[in-house]
């Protein structure tokens, strides 16, 4: 069975099925077709540029013909969460001795953070045995595997362990609305001198966002970032331009279901 047939008959049984409400059953529909699409766009994508990252702050890293999860190709174009990327340009330059990335899925910013960091160590976490593989494959391909530790659960009382350090430990936190349970600052009070870049993931657990704030806002000074979907690519490529505008769209549509907000969090010199 080719790809086509087989989304062809997804396509067709999302739509026999008997459902009241019609709105969402094309919105599925449509949700299908357009990751297909997307699948499509990332081949021609890799036929043009091959797996480079072409712009943002991790530019030039080598990176992989497809994503564990989610998209893929707004991570190659060098446009994936672009709202965050001046604050992950700034943490590059804050050279944090440790960064710390829980929820690291295939390894986009633990490696392409450790290859701009030479003088970092990156420690990385997933709970997906695949991606912690194909993480570890990344650091290898980058040349960075001497400075890229990959392992698997990371709980709260393991902040502790990193307590000591001279300079501040960078958090990079995106782990599908387990945040509320790993990000407890009276479980890990070492948390009160580490900087914290966090997604929240509010579709999952409403209210998320203010929670950390309420948590965090004695020992922090917080930046909230959100996230329009808009995207732009400063130095787009010919081959590009040249794609429908509906391809263009979608081949920088990140496969969000809804808003996934960010918290910047700098720890208060007193909180030191």
């Amino acid at each position: 069975m080719t790809p086509h047939t087989q989304i062809r008959r997804q396509l067709l049984g999302t739509l026999a099925q008997a459902q009241a409400d019609e709105a969402a059953q094309l919105n599925n529909a449509l949700r299908l077709l357009s990751k297909w699409r997307s699948a499509l766009i990332q081949n021609i994508l890799l036929k043009q540029q091959g797996t480079m990252v072409m712009e943002g702050p991790l530019k030039g890293m080598d990176f992989l013909p497809r994503s564990t999860e989610g998209c893929h190709i707004a991570k190659l174009l060098g446009c994936y969460e672009q709202p965050l990327l001046p604050y992950i340009e700034s943490a590059i330059q804050g050279s944090y001795p440790v960064v710390l990335n829980i929820g690291c899925a295939e390894g986009y910013y633990a490696v392409g953070m450790a290859r701009r960091m030479p003088a970092t160590k990156v420690l990385a976490f997933d709970l997906n045995p695949k991606a912690q593989q194909v993480c570890a494959e990344l650091a290898r391909k980058n040349r960075v595997t001497d400075r890229v530790t990959v392992g698997a659960v990371f709980q709260p009382e393991d902040f502790a362990a990193y307590a000591g350090e001279r300079e501040r430990v960078l958090v990079v936190c995106d782990i599908e609305g387990a945040e509320r349970d790993l990000l407890k600052p009276e479980v890990a009070p070492a948390l009160a001198r580490m900087d914290l870049i966090v997604e929240c993931h509010e579709r999952l657990i409403p209210g998320i966002t203010k929670l950390l704030i309420d948590r965090f806002a004695a020992t922090h000074d917080i930046t909230p970032v959100e996230d329009n979907g808009q995207r732009q690519l400063r130095n787009a490529p010919a081959w590009f331009n040249n794609l429908p505008h509906l391809d263009q769209l979608l081949a920088v549509w990140e496969w969000r279901s809804g808003p996934t907000p960010w918290l910047v969090m700098k720890a208060k010199p007193d909180s030191t």
